[in-house]
Parts: C-alpha cells; sequence; structure tokens
C-alpha cells in the first residue's frame, strides 16, 4: 500500500509539475514583471479586518476594490524582502501613500516585503505604485452594492475590462478566498503597460463566489 501511495503522489507531481516557489532575500531589481493587487475590502473586513478594528470596515466607510500592492513578479515565482541598497522611506513618505493604501503601516510593509525588490527607491516605487493604480478604472457598480451576491468570477472579471479597453483577458487573474471573491490582479511590464500573467499569479476561482456588499 505504502509503495501504491508513493506511485500516485509521484504521478501526480509529474502531471502537476512543480509549484511555483516564493523566493525571499534575493537581490532587488531581479524581476520579470509587475502584477497590481486590487483586493475586495469587505471579504477583509469580514475575514478579518473588522475583528482588528480596522477603520476601513466601519460602517459607512468601506469601499469595494482597493489597492492592495504593486508586487514584482517573475514568470514562475516572485521575490520578497529583496536585499537593496536603498534607504528604507522616512514615516512622512509612508504617510503620503495613505490615501491609496489605506494607512502608512501597509504602505510601509509593502514597500519592505514588495517594494525594495523593485530596484527603485521608495520614492519611484511609490510613483510607479500611484502610476499603475492610475492606469485602471474601479468599475463603480462594486461600490453600489446592497446586499451580497454569488457571482461567477468572469462577471467580475467582464465589468474589469469593459471599463479598462486597453486590458485583455489574459491580463488579468481574479482569484478567490474562503468561498469568497478576493483579489482582482492585473499584470503589467516593467514600464506599468498591461502583458499576460504567468500561472504564478495566482489560480483563478473555479465556481461562484460570494460577493458581499461594501460597509
Amino acid at each position: 500500500m505504502r509503495a501504491m501511495a508513493a506511485m500516485l503522489a509521484l504521478a501526480a507531481g509529474l502531471l502537476l509539475g512543480p509549484a511555483p516557489g516564493r523566493a525571499a532575500g534575493e537581490a532587488a531589481g531581479a524581476f520579470d514583471y509587475y502584477v497590481l493587487a486590487l483586493s475586495w475590502q469587505p471579504g477583509w473586513c469580514q475575514r478579518e479586518g473588522a475583528a482588528r478594528g480596522a477603520a476601513a470596515c466601519r460602517p459607512g466607510a468601506g469601499r469595494g476594490f482597493v489597492l492592495h500592492g504593486l508586487w514584482p513578479q517573475n514568470e514562475r515565482d516572485w521575490p520578497t524582502f529583496c536585499r537593496t541598497r536603498w534607504p528604507d522611506p522616512p514615516r512622512r513618505q509612508t504617510a503620503a501613500m495613505a490615501d491609496i493604501f489605506g494607512s502608512p503601516g501597509l504602505a510601509w510593509y509593502q514597500w519592505k516585503k514588495h517594494g525594495r525588490c523593485s530596484g527603485l527607491p521608495a520614492g519611484a516605487y511609490f510613483d510607479a505604485v500611484r502610476a499603475a493604480l492610475a492606469s485602471v478604472v474601479l468599475p463603480p457598480l462594486f461600490d453600489r452594492l446592497r446586499e451580497e451576491l454569488r457571482v461567477a468570477p468572469e462577471v467580475v472579471e467582464a465589468a474589469f475590462l469593459e471599463a479598462n479597453p486597453h486590458l485583455s483577458p489574459e491580463a488579468v487573474v481574479v482569484t478567490c478566498r474562503d468561498g469568497m471573491i478576493h483579489e482582482l490582479r492585473i499584470c503589467l511590464t516593467r514600464e506599468l503597460a498591461p502583458r499576460p500573467c504567468s500561472a504564478s499569479v495566482g489560480s483563478e476561482c473555479q465556481r461562484p463566489a460570494r460577493l458581499p456588499p461594501p460597509r
């Protein structure tokens, strides 16, 4: 029985191929493209944000899709917490990014985990974040939801493609977590032009998922 189990595990590994690895501590600037990650804030609030007392989760304060980050990405994996020659941003610089990140703390964490890997100084990286976000129109219909829906990920993707004719379906991935729409991820070149995503960006949802409304 053990031999049979081992053979089945080996066969599964050969069929599925190696899982994308997450690189950490690599040299800054060694990546293939960017991923602009937009999180569905109501889902985060339900999972953990409300329990933390996050201001974005208070009644009347919530929004739909919000910036999570701009992440350097490779075709098969993604670098994190890279070594860089640039100094970390001062508090005033991360505070100035709170309008799109939601808080100085998230701006700081995104720099530490992802921004360092861009190979850019903090100011240039934050400029790239703003430029990437400004290049995408967030469909306003999501902010107007008043009741929870169950939607296929293709519906969310289609709404973004309609609002952003410059994007192609290959440049967009919708992910789920805990049965809810989690993020919409847009793949961009290092010059912030749309490009196809690779498998390392994440698997698309395979079934209708919950879409709780903004608070």
